[in-house]
């Protein structure tokens, strides 16, 4: 039986997406965050120094693709779980807790990551990079025609 590499397509990339993410998730699950959760505390973890709330938002939204309004309700559960701490006079910072979460999760798939992209040539993976970053800039220019 022969087996082809099916081409890039917006299933193909859905479909592993989907699978990563799915695995992220259920680390996160155990810790009690969720990916949206994820995604902001990361955010704000790799900012120098404090970031500002509607900077912090606008990056969310930029990501994930979610109304400023559900992004303002994920900063405020991570305020309520004190893994973001306001920083005045309208900044945040990442908590000890809030880092902590994230290295225990990164440390928790960091495993299975590396299982995943094993044996992938490094030259792949650039290409892969590559295709990836040029639809992710694509579909992001097409969303931005759209809102106009």
């Amino acid at each position: 039986m022969t087996t082809t590499t099916p081409p890039v397509d917006p299933r193909v990339i859905a479909l592993a997406h989907y699978a990563g993410r799915a695995l992220l998730e259920k680390a996160l699950a155990r810790h009690g965050a969720t990916f949206q959760q994820s995604v902001t505390l990361r955010f704000a973890a790799t900012a120098d120094g404090p970031i500002e709330r509607d900077r912090l938002v606008d990056s969310v939204v930029g990501a994930l693709k979610i109304d400023a309004a559900d992004s303002h309700s994920v900063v405020d559960e991570l305020l309520a779980a004190d893994l973001l701490a306001p920083q005045e006079p309208s900044q945040l910072r990442i908590t000890d807790a809030g880092r902590a979460l994230l290295d225990g999760t990164s440390a928790e798939t960091a495993p299975i990551t590396a299982r995943i992209y094993a044996g992938i040539p490094e030259d792949e993976l650039a290409t892969a990079g590559r295709v990836l970053t040029l639809i992710t800039e694509r579909a992001n220019a097409e969303l931005a025609a759209m809102a106009h």
